[in-house]
């Protein structure tokens, strides 16, 4: 059998989140550069919107229609950015009608591998049936999944967890001690992802059934940082964990020619080394009105420099467009700049007048702070937000803003006094210092290699190459 010949071909379908779609793009990118085959599936705007790739003749785009089921998404909605929240269960109903095509796609191309998302949870009963091998990849850490459960915990066929109270406390399945556990305004905030919600299939089923109808689990994750819940998994499901790695963020050159960086880049450059706050919450977390306020309040409070993206809006159809405090922008000018555009977050983080980053523990955006060495101040939105935040307070390497446990209420003296711990205090020196330690866990080139290696090595074992014989 030639070399040609022992070349995988593996599918990807993330789940329609630009949170979700550009870890998977980062592990198609690195299959590929190994020289296997990767159709990587979404949908016409979704793709369209893809940062610029270098040509890869080993990546094909599918673009895949999005059904319109009973005009419940606005016209060009294809991802979470795109509509408010409370549509966001129709956008999973759209894709949840996507089984066909899929299924049909995946007859006529006959692939090694499948790799889905925890929303297309059916995927994986598709490709046994299909004779297929197949692998739920989570975008989110082995201590969510391990948070969450075994499977029929998820599927309600073994129902412990009857009420958010019990999202708040560490379950008894995890037999080490933990913090990592929701907060009761957290849960509250995603309490229709526990329940049947619009799309009729909560998110904890979608989980469970994902894990459990699939042949391996990848996760993004390492070893090294979540030894214990990667352990964990492995004995709560039975079947072979595969740590890819954390998947930093490729840099594009192609960023150092847009307007916006430039524009950007002269007012970071005018800014002492390590003073700036970069505040960003990622494509899918928007504050409300009241927090933006006092967010707004605090970094004025705080006196230290700040660039701050501002998602004003979820979509062209969300009605609750945010604004900021009356004579904000003139009291902070010069001090603080204010962005309600797409910027590049990687370039930003990666300047060294910035010295700390109010985040919303998106793990991608931890991911990039930690390659770039910048302490993270922490303040969360939604989904798998609060339980990533726990996880970087247990090693330092986030401070939580403090907050009502019961409504998630914030004051504008926190925000500050957080700011100025972090990046100012001696006693903010851990989270300056252990970012710094973590980096080379987190973006080191030869180890992220190797989870890649060890991730193909396994598929290569358990895939019958038939292509040879087929050909001849």
């Amino acid at each position: 059998m030639s070399r040609d010949n022992e070349k995988l071909h593996i599918v990807m379908f993330p789940w329609l989140a630009f949170g979700h779609i550009i870890p998977n793009l980062e592990l198609a990118k690195l299959i590929a550069q190994k020289g296997h085959l990767v159709t990587f599936i979404s949908t016409p705007r979704n793709i369209d919107r893809l940062p610029n790739l270098p040509p890869n003749r080993n990546i094909t785009f599918f673009k895949l229609p999005l059904p319109k089921l009973h005009n419940d998404l606005p016209q060009n909605a294809e991802a979470t950015t795109d509509v408010p929240y409370d549509v966001v269960q129709h956008l999973k109903s759209a894709c949840d009608a996507l089984q066909q095509p899929i299924t049909r796609f995946l007859q006529s191309s006959k692939p090694d591998w499948i790799f889905y998302d925890f929303v297309p949870y059916w995927l994986g009963s598709i490709a046994s049936q299909l004779g297929i091998k197949s692998a739920y990849f989570s975008i989110f850490t082995a201590s969510l999944l391990g948070y969450l459960g075994p499977s029929p915990v998820l599927m309600g066929e073994d129902p412990v967890r009857t009420h958010p109270l019990h999202y708040t406390v560490s379950p008894d399945w995890v037999p080490f001690p933990s913090t990592v556990a929701w907060r009761y305004f957290e849960i509250m905030k995603i309490s229709d992802g526990i329940t049947h919600n619009h799309s009729g299939v909560s998110d904890m089923y979608r989980f469970g059934a994902s894990i459990r109808n699939c042949d391996i689990v990848a996760v993004r994750s390492c070893s090294e940082f979540e030894p214990e819940w990667l352990q964990l998994l492995e004995q709560i499901h039975g079947k072979p964990i595969l740590p890819v790695g954390q998947l930093p963020s490729s840099k594009n050159e192609d960023e150092n020619e847009n307007e916006m960086w430039q524009w950007m880049k002269e007012w970071l450059d005018k800014k002492e080394k390590g003073t700036v706050v970069y505040v960003a919450f990622g494509s899918e977390a928007k504050p409300s009105q009241d927090e933006v306020d006092e967010i707004a309040v605090g970094l004025e409070k705080s006196e230290l420099p700040f660039l701050w993206v501002l998602r004003t809006q979820r979509g062209p159809t969300d009605p609750e467009v945010l604004r900021l405090p009356k004579g904000f922008e003139e009291r902070t000018e010069g001090r603080g700049l204010v962005c309600t555009r797409w910027a590049p977050q990687l370039k930003i983080l990666g300047h060294e007048s910035v010295g700390g980053f109010l985040s919303h523990s998106g793990w991608t955006s931890v991911v990039e702070a930690i390659q770039e060495e910048k302490p993270l101040v922490l303040l969360t939105f939604l989904a798998d937000q609060g339980i990533n935040a726990r996880v970087l307070e247990e090693k330092k390497l986030g401070y939580l803003i403090p907050r009502d446990e019961r409504d998630g209420w914030f004051s504008s003296e926190s925000v500050a006094d957080s700011l100025r711990l972090v990046m100012l205090k001696d006693e903010g020196r851990i989270y300056r210092e252990k970012v710094k330690e973590m980096k080379d866990l987190f973006v080191n080139k030869e180890r992220q290699e190797g989870y890649i290696n060890n991730l193909l090595d396994y598929l290569k074992a358990h895939t019958k190459i038939q292509r040879g014989s087929q050909d001849e």
